[in-house]
Protein backbone atom coordinates (compact mmCIF):
# COMPACT_ATOMS: atom_id res chain seq x y z
CA UNK A 1 0.00 0.00 0.00
CA UNK A 2 1.95 3.27 -1.34
CA UNK A 3 5.66 2.27 -1.52
CA UNK A 4 6.44 2.41 2.53
CA UNK A 5 3.25 0.48 4.07
CA UNK A 6 3.14 -3.09 3.97
CA UNK A 7 0.08 -5.24 4.69
CA UNK A 8 0.37 -8.40 6.81
CA UNK A 9 -2.04 -10.80 4.83
CA UNK A 10 -2.07 -13.15 8.00
CA UNK A 11 -2.67 -10.65 10.51
CA UNK A 12 -0.16 -12.03 13.37
CA UNK A 13 -1.31 -11.06 16.59
CA UNK A 14 0.02 -10.27 20.28
CA UNK A 15 -0.88 -12.80 22.15
CA UNK A 16 1.08 -11.92 25.67
CA UNK A 17 3.26 -9.06 26.51
CA UNK A 18 5.00 -7.68 29.69
CA UNK A 19 6.44 -4.51 31.02
CA UNK A 20 8.87 -3.49 33.97
CA UNK A 21 9.25 0.27 35.36
CA UNK A 22 11.14 2.41 37.53
CA UNK A 23 9.81 3.98 40.64
CA UNK A 24 10.05 7.39 39.04
CA UNK A 25 7.75 6.09 36.06
CA UNK A 26 5.00 4.13 38.15
CA UNK A 27 4.06 7.33 40.00
CA UNK A 28 2.08 7.87 37.35
CA UNK A 29 -0.81 5.89 35.45
CA UNK A 30 1.60 3.60 34.28
CA UNK A 31 1.88 2.52 37.99
CA UNK A 32 -1.95 0.70 37.55
CA UNK A 33 -1.11 -1.32 34.45
CA UNK A 34 2.44 -2.04 34.50
CA UNK A 35 3.38 -5.84 35.47
CA UNK A 36 6.73 -5.34 37.63
CA UNK A 37 7.03 -2.36 39.51
CA UNK A 38 10.32 -1.66 40.63
CA UNK A 39 11.13 0.42 44.10
CA UNK A 40 14.63 0.33 43.02
CA UNK A 41 16.13 1.99 39.34
CA UNK A 42 19.35 -0.36 40.32
CA UNK A 43 17.22 -3.51 40.19
CA UNK A 44 19.13 -5.78 42.54
CA UNK A 45 22.67 -4.78 40.46
CA UNK A 46 25.88 -2.87 40.80
CA UNK A 47 25.57 -0.72 37.37
CA UNK A 48 22.45 1.14 35.74
CA UNK A 49 23.62 -1.01 31.95
CA UNK A 50 23.50 -4.29 33.90
CA UNK A 51 20.05 -2.59 35.59
CA UNK A 52 18.69 -2.50 31.78
CA UNK A 53 20.42 -5.66 30.76
CA UNK A 54 18.29 -6.97 33.28
CA UNK A 55 14.75 -5.56 32.85
CA UNK A 56 15.00 -6.84 29.06
CA UNK A 57 15.71 -10.59 30.25
CA UNK A 58 12.79 -9.84 32.55
CA UNK A 59 10.32 -8.58 29.88
CA UNK A 60 11.31 -11.26 27.59
CA UNK A 61 10.78 -14.57 30.02
CA UNK A 62 7.81 -12.08 31.29
CA UNK A 63 5.67 -12.55 27.59
CA UNK A 64 6.81 -15.42 27.11
CA UNK A 65 5.69 -17.15 30.37
CA UNK A 66 2.68 -14.87 30.22
CA UNK A 67 1.49 -16.85 26.87
CA UNK A 68 1.96 -19.97 28.21
CA UNK A 69 5.17 -21.63 26.63
CA UNK A 70 8.31 -22.27 27.51
CA UNK A 71 11.72 -20.40 25.92
CA UNK A 72 12.28 -23.52 23.44
CA UNK A 73 9.27 -22.84 22.07
CA UNK A 74 10.05 -19.29 21.27
CA UNK A 75 11.47 -18.97 17.16
CA UNK A 76 12.77 -15.80 17.35
CA UNK A 77 13.99 -13.03 19.67
CA UNK A 78 13.94 -9.04 18.37
CA UNK A 79 15.34 -6.53 20.25
CA UNK A 80 17.17 -3.37 20.84
CA UNK A 81 17.90 -0.51 22.99
CA UNK A 82 19.66 2.73 23.33
CA UNK A 83 23.57 1.78 24.34
CA UNK A 84 26.42 1.09 22.03
CA UNK A 85 26.44 -1.57 20.27
CA UNK A 86 22.80 -2.20 22.01
CA UNK A 87 25.03 -4.09 24.77
CA UNK A 88 21.22 -4.61 26.54
CA UNK A 89 19.78 -6.45 24.03
CA UNK A 90 22.27 -8.11 22.90
CA UNK A 91 23.77 -9.50 26.56
CA UNK A 92 19.88 -10.50 27.51
CA UNK A 93 19.24 -12.45 24.44
CA UNK A 94 22.28 -14.75 25.56
CA UNK A 95 20.46 -16.25 28.63
CA UNK A 96 17.84 -17.31 26.28
CA UNK A 97 19.16 -19.56 23.25
CA UNK A 98 17.00 -18.56 20.92
CA UNK A 99 17.52 -17.09 17.49
CA UNK A 100 18.44 -13.28 17.99
CA UNK A 101 17.86 -9.77 15.75
CA UNK A 102 19.34 -6.91 17.05
CA UNK A 103 17.50 -3.95 15.75
CA UNK A 104 18.85 -0.63 16.22
CA UNK A 105 16.27 2.60 15.65
CA UNK A 106 17.25 4.99 18.87
CA UNK A 107 13.59 5.56 20.79
CA UNK A 108 11.80 3.97 17.37
CA UNK A 109 13.33 0.73 18.19
CA UNK A 110 9.46 -0.79 19.23
CA UNK A 111 7.88 -0.23 16.67
CA UNK A 112 11.03 -1.61 14.52
CA UNK A 113 11.19 -5.08 16.69
CA UNK A 114 7.36 -5.14 16.27
CA UNK A 115 7.46 -4.63 12.56
CA UNK A 116 10.34 -7.38 12.14
CA UNK A 117 8.89 -9.49 14.11
CA UNK A 118 5.70 -9.76 12.46
CA UNK A 119 6.94 -9.71 9.02
CA UNK A 120 8.83 -13.09 10.01
CA UNK A 121 5.60 -14.39 11.74
CA UNK A 122 3.33 -13.39 8.97
CA UNK A 123 5.81 -14.98 6.12
CA UNK A 124 5.63 -18.22 7.92
CA UNK A 125 9.15 -18.31 8.96
CA UNK A 126 8.30 -18.44 12.34
CA UNK A 127 5.35 -19.28 14.44
CA UNK A 128 6.14 -17.40 17.55
CA UNK A 129 8.73 -14.43 17.98
CA UNK A 130 9.32 -12.06 20.77
CA UNK A 131 9.86 -8.37 19.98
CA UNK A 132 11.30 -6.07 23.23
CA UNK A 133 13.03 -2.72 23.68
CA UNK A 134 14.19 -0.88 26.93
CA UNK A 135 15.70 2.04 28.36
CA UNK A 136 17.36 3.21 31.53
CA UNK A 137 17.66 7.31 32.57
CA UNK A 138 21.16 6.76 34.09
CA UNK A 139 22.41 4.64 31.35
CA UNK A 140 21.34 7.23 28.35
CA UNK A 141 21.60 10.16 30.18
CA UNK A 142 25.79 9.30 31.06
CA UNK A 143 26.12 7.96 27.51
CA UNK A 144 24.47 10.66 25.57
CA UNK A 145 24.59 13.97 27.33
CA UNK A 146 26.59 14.65 30.60
CA UNK A 147 27.62 12.45 33.58
CA UNK A 148 25.38 12.14 36.20
CA UNK A 149 27.44 13.20 39.07
CA UNK A 150 27.77 16.99 37.34
CA UNK A 151 24.32 17.32 38.60
CA UNK A 152 23.91 19.60 35.09
CA UNK A 153 20.93 21.46 35.39
CA UNK A 154 18.18 20.54 33.01
CA UNK A 155 17.27 23.57 30.07
CA UNK A 156 13.25 23.33 29.93
CA UNK A 157 13.01 21.49 26.37
CA UNK A 158 14.38 18.50 28.14
CA UNK A 159 12.55 15.03 28.45
CA UNK A 160 13.17 12.61 30.84
CA UNK A 161 14.74 9.10 29.51
CA UNK A 162 12.29 6.04 31.20
CA UNK A 163 13.65 3.67 32.95
CA UNK A 164 11.48 0.15 32.04
CA UNK A 165 11.06 -1.99 29.38
CA UNK A 166 8.24 -3.97 27.60
CA UNK A 167 8.04 -7.01 25.16
CA UNK A 168 5.61 -8.59 23.11
CA UNK A 169 4.85 -12.13 22.22
CA UNK A 170 3.91 -12.03 18.24
CA UNK A 171 2.08 -15.60 16.99
CA UNK A 172 0.95 -16.90 13.78
CA UNK A 173 -2.38 -17.74 16.16
CA UNK A 174 -4.33 -17.57 19.27
CA UNK A 175 -6.37 -14.57 20.91
CA UNK A 176 -4.83 -11.61 21.19
CA UNK A 177 -4.11 -8.15 19.32
CA UNK A 178 -3.89 -7.83 15.98
CA UNK A 179 -0.84 -6.64 13.70
CA UNK A 180 -2.58 -5.61 10.40
CA UNK A 181 -0.39 -3.24 8.44
CA UNK A 182 3.20 -1.47 8.96
CA UNK A 183 4.67 1.84 7.79
CA UNK A 184 8.27 2.10 7.22
CA UNK A 185 9.80 5.26 8.06
CA UNK A 186 12.30 7.75 6.05
CA UNK A 187 15.32 9.35 7.71
CA UNK A 188 14.38 13.08 8.33
CA UNK A 189 16.44 15.74 9.45
CA UNK A 190 15.28 19.35 10.40
CA UNK A 191 18.54 20.51 11.07
CA UNK A 192 18.17 20.32 14.78
CA UNK A 193 21.04 20.15 16.69
CA UNK A 194 20.43 20.61 20.43
CA UNK A 195 20.64 16.88 22.20
CA UNK A 196 18.31 18.27 24.59
CA UNK A 197 15.69 18.85 22.03
CA UNK A 198 14.52 15.96 21.16
CA UNK A 199 10.98 16.43 20.45
CA UNK A 200 11.49 19.08 18.01
CA UNK A 201 14.19 16.75 16.36
CA UNK A 202 11.95 13.43 16.24
CA UNK A 203 8.24 15.68 15.23
CA UNK A 204 8.87 16.00 11.56
CA UNK A 205 9.90 12.08 11.07
CA UNK A 206 6.82 11.17 12.86
CA UNK A 207 4.33 13.59 10.53
CA UNK A 208 6.69 12.15 7.60
CA UNK A 209 5.60 8.45 8.32
CA UNK A 210 1.93 9.09 9.79
CA UNK A 211 1.37 10.99 6.15
CA UNK A 212 2.60 8.06 4.37
CA UNK A 213 0.82 5.83 5.95
CA UNK A 214 -2.52 7.39 5.32
CA UNK A 215 -1.46 8.08 1.49
CA UNK A 216 -0.91 4.54 1.22
CA UNK A 217 -3.68 3.24 2.89
CA UNK A 218 -6.47 5.76 2.16
CA UNK A 219 -7.96 5.72 5.08
CA UNK A 220 -9.64 8.40 6.95
CA UNK A 221 -8.16 9.84 10.55
CA UNK A 222 -11.12 8.58 12.23
CA UNK A 223 -10.51 5.17 10.92
CA UNK A 224 -8.26 5.21 14.38
CA UNK A 225 -8.97 5.36 17.92
CA UNK A 226 -5.68 6.62 18.68
CA UNK A 227 -2.59 7.71 17.15
CA UNK A 228 -0.06 7.30 19.61
CA UNK A 229 3.45 8.65 19.00
CA UNK A 230 6.54 7.38 20.71
CA UNK A 231 8.22 9.76 22.80
CA UNK A 232 8.20 13.20 21.61
CA UNK A 233 6.64 14.72 24.33
CA UNK A 234 4.48 17.96 25.27
CA UNK A 235 6.45 20.50 22.59
CA UNK A 236 7.70 17.85 20.48
CA UNK A 237 3.62 16.93 20.37
CA UNK A 238 2.35 20.51 19.26
CA UNK A 239 5.02 20.33 16.56
CA UNK A 240 3.58 17.26 14.95
CA UNK A 241 0.27 18.78 14.82
CA UNK A 242 1.32 21.34 13.33
CA UNK A 243 2.82 19.78 10.74
CA UNK A 244 0.46 17.53 9.90
CA UNK A 245 -2.29 20.17 9.80
CA UNK A 246 -0.50 21.89 7.39
CA UNK A 247 -0.45 19.31 5.16
CA UNK A 248 -4.13 19.01 5.11
CA UNK A 249 -4.07 15.97 8.02
CA UNK A 250 -5.75 17.48 11.10
CA UNK A 251 -4.78 14.86 14.30
CA UNK A 252 -5.60 16.77 17.21
CA UNK A 253 -8.58 14.82 18.15
CA UNK A 254 -7.03 11.53 18.42
CA UNK A 255 -3.58 12.00 19.17
CA UNK A 256 -1.46 10.94 22.53
CA UNK A 257 2.13 11.13 23.15
CA UNK A 258 3.46 8.00 25.02
CA UNK A 259 5.70 10.54 26.39
CA UNK A 260 3.09 12.97 28.32
CA UNK A 261 1.65 9.21 29.18
CA UNK A 262 4.31 8.00 31.63
CA UNK A 263 4.58 10.97 34.08
CA UNK A 264 2.13 12.28 36.43
CA UNK A 265 3.10 16.37 36.37
CA UNK A 266 4.71 17.17 33.05
CA UNK A 267 6.27 20.55 35.09
CA UNK A 268 8.85 18.35 36.63
CA UNK A 269 9.67 16.28 33.87
CA UNK A 270 9.91 19.05 31.70
CA UNK A 271 8.65 17.74 28.13
CA UNK A 272 7.36 14.20 29.57
CA UNK A 273 9.15 10.95 29.00
CA UNK A 274 11.82 10.18 26.25
CA UNK A 275 14.06 6.86 25.69
CA UNK A 276 13.50 3.76 23.68
CA UNK A 277 11.63 2.01 26.97
CA UNK A 278 9.13 4.85 27.13
CA UNK A 279 7.01 3.26 23.48
CA UNK A 280 7.96 -0.07 24.81
CA UNK A 281 6.58 0.33 28.25
CA UNK A 282 3.31 2.10 27.69
CA UNK A 283 2.38 -0.03 24.73
CA UNK A 284 2.95 -3.04 26.21
CA UNK A 285 1.08 -2.27 29.69
CA UNK A 286 -1.31 0.39 29.10
CA UNK A 287 -2.26 0.51 25.51
CA UNK A 288 -2.52 -3.62 25.41
CA UNK A 289 -4.49 -3.60 27.91
CA UNK A 290 -6.85 -0.88 26.44
CA UNK A 291 -6.75 -3.04 23.57
CA UNK A 292 -7.61 -6.39 25.06
CA UNK A 293 -10.50 -5.13 27.44
CA UNK A 294 -12.04 -3.51 24.35
CA UNK A 295 -12.08 0.33 25.38
CA UNK A 296 -9.52 0.47 22.19
CA UNK A 297 -9.95 -1.05 19.02
CA UNK A 298 -7.82 0.35 16.58
CA UNK A 299 -4.16 2.10 17.29
CA UNK A 300 -1.95 3.50 15.06
CA UNK A 301 1.39 3.18 16.90
CA UNK A 302 4.18 5.13 16.30
CA UNK A 303 7.62 5.30 17.60
CA UNK A 304 10.16 7.82 17.16
CA UNK A 305 13.90 8.08 17.15
CA UNK A 306 16.42 10.09 17.30
CA UNK A 307 19.55 8.49 15.14
CA UNK A 308 21.92 10.82 17.03
CA UNK A 309 25.62 9.65 18.87
CA UNK A 310 27.73 11.05 21.18
CA UNK A 311 30.53 11.49 18.05
CA UNK A 312 28.40 12.88 15.84
CA UNK A 313 26.91 15.69 18.27
CA UNK A 314 30.45 16.18 18.88
CA UNK A 315 31.32 17.08 15.56
CA UNK A 316 28.30 19.30 15.39
CA UNK A 317 26.03 17.17 13.22
CA UNK A 318 22.20 17.86 13.08
CA UNK A 319 20.12 14.94 14.11
CA UNK A 320 18.38 12.55 11.96
CA UNK A 321 15.21 11.17 12.81
CA UNK A 322 12.97 7.97 11.63
CA UNK A 323 9.37 6.63 13.14
CA UNK A 324 7.78 3.71 12.43
CA UNK A 325 3.87 3.07 12.39
CA UNK A 326 2.23 -0.30 13.19
CA UNK A 327 -1.52 -0.75 12.73
CA UNK A 328 -2.79 -2.79 15.93
CA UNK A 329 -6.52 -3.71 16.00
CA UNK A 330 -8.69 -5.87 18.79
Amino acid sequence: MGNQTVYFKKQPRIVATSSIAGPKECEGIIGRYVETALDDDMFGESTYEKAECKMLSHVIDGAISNAGLRREEVDLIVSGDLLNQIISASFAARDFSVPFLGVYGACSTMAESLAVAAAFVNGGLVHRAVAATGSHFASAERQYRYPLELGCTRPPQSQWTVTGAGSALVADKGDGVRITAATLGKVVDFGITDVNNMGAAMAPAAADTILAHFRGTKENIEAYDLIVTGDLGALGSRILKDLTWEKGLDISENHVDCGEIVYNVIEDEYQGGSGAGCSALVLNSYLFRKLMSGDLKRILFVATGALLSTVSSGQGESIPCIAHAVCLER
